[in-house]
């Protein structure tokens, strides 16, 4: 067992290869935060155990300190398990880096779950309903430790994206114009609870070569754009193939991730849409593979990922 203690700085174990979760078994001292470092791909959060209560023990400007890779943590966002809501098992609340605090979260979703699992000591398949800024979400443990997240129905309205981009396929903005910096880029905008602009190249590179791209200097210039009046989630997609995609993300509040799980969901329906990709894919990222089906059936977008502990620890809040 981890015996966690609080000290004047932080402590941090490396998880066990056992079913006990001792850091969370620590009695709550007052002024000391007990979490869990997790990543799915890389994209990685700081989990929180706020079961007992919807009020979260983390601020907006604590979790801008525990995600600072040099003075914090270091995290692409805190997230919080709290009781559930409107007859849910749990709800989730997150926190980007930049203090700012989204809708919902793929990958993050994924780290609840296995986070949850854990804090409940359950093994085997499992699953739960999750209340999200999104709305329901529902991610099952596989018996092999991945996990599947049914993500929902994309949104596809542009006015509900939201994006200012004037729809021009019905009601949705699908392969619109997009100037940025003087450069026109085709683009297509789906949210997945949260705002995602997809793009697949600029009328000077139709063909995206991802490696080339400067994703710190162009990710900004989406994501602030006036089309955008809530900011937005950028992919840049390369194809492979009709069920292989590769891509790169600037997250709305978090910047240059490994991963986004929403955005690789939004990738998928944005290749449908445009008619360059099946509705199963598998979509390389910087951090590792995401399996998304858009399913035809019932319209809901599943994803399905790995996401695992890195650490245990506690701090001074």
């Amino acid at each position: 067992r981890i015996d966690l203690r609080a000290f004047s700085s932080m402590s941090i174990a490396a998880p066990e290869k056992s079913s006990s979760f001792s850091v969370l078994d620590a009695k709550e001292e007052s002024g000391v935060l007990h979490f869990v470092k997790y990543h799915g791909l890389g994209n990685d959060f700081i989990l929180v155990d706020n079961l007992e209560s919807l009020v979260p023990k983390i601020t907006p400007e604590k979790a801008v300190k525990l995600c600072d890779r040099n003075f914090g943590v270091g995290a692409d966002g805190v997230i919080v398990a709290m009781p559930g809501t409107n007859g849910t098992d749990y709800t989730m609340r997150i926190f980007n880096s930049d203090g700012s605090e989204p809708e919902m979260c793929g990958n993050g979703v994924r780290c609840f779950a296995r986070f949850v699992a854990q804090l409940r000591n359950l093994t085997g398949k499992q699953s739960f309903t999750v209340s999200t800024g999104a709305g329901l979400i529902i991610p099952e443990i596989q018996e092999d430790g991945k996990v599947r997240v049914d993500m929902g129905e994309p949104i596809l309205k542009a006015s509900e994206v939201p994006t200012r981009l004037p729809p021009n396929r019905g009601e949705s903005a699908v392969m619109a114009k997009l100037d940025v910096d003087g450069l026109t880029w085709s683009v297509t905008c789906v949210s997945m609870g949260n705002p995602h602009c997809v793009t697949f190249g600029s009328e000077s590179s139709e063909d995206l070569q991802l490696d080339e791209l400067n994703l710190t200097e162009i990710g900004p210039k989406f994501e602030h754009h006036p089309m955008f009046p809530s900011r937005t989630n950028t992919e840049f997609v390369q194809i492979f193939s009709s069920n292989h995609l590769k891509m790169r993300v600037w997250e709305r509040g978090a910047g240059a991730t490994l991963a986004c799980g929403t955005g690789a969901c939004a990738v998928v329906v944005a290749a449908v849409l445009e008619g360059r990709a099946s509705r199963n894919c598998r979509v390389d990222l910087p951090g590792g593979p995401l399996e998304i089906e858009w399913n035809e059936e019932n319209n809901h977008v599943y994803m399905t990922g790995p996401a695992e502990a890195v650490f245990y620890g506690s701090l001074p809040l």
